[in-house]
């Protein structure tokens, strides 16, 4: 029997982006569903469900370069 990692829904998809530091409400998620740009996700009936691999991999791919200050990005 293979081992599947478990889907998480909205509310612990955003509780572990939070415990990982990347604050996100199961409100935010369900719009980017909707409008693009969040993590992806699989259906189950209605529901939509989360990798933990995937919500990590979106939240890091939102990150920018470490910067000394915020006027660093106007530089570039």
């Amino acid at each position: 029997m293979t081992h599947l990692a478990p889907l998480l829904d909205r509310r612990a998809a955003s509780a572990l982006l939070a415990e990982l530091g990347f604050p996100c409400a199961p409100a935010t998620l369900a719009t980017l569903a909707c409008r693009g740009g969040g993590p992806v996700f699989v259906k189950f009936g209605s529901r939509a469900l989360y990798r933990r691999s995937d919500l990590v991999a979106w939240a890091q791919s939102r990150l920018t370069a470490p910067r000394r200050s915020t006027s660093e990005a106007d530089a570039a």
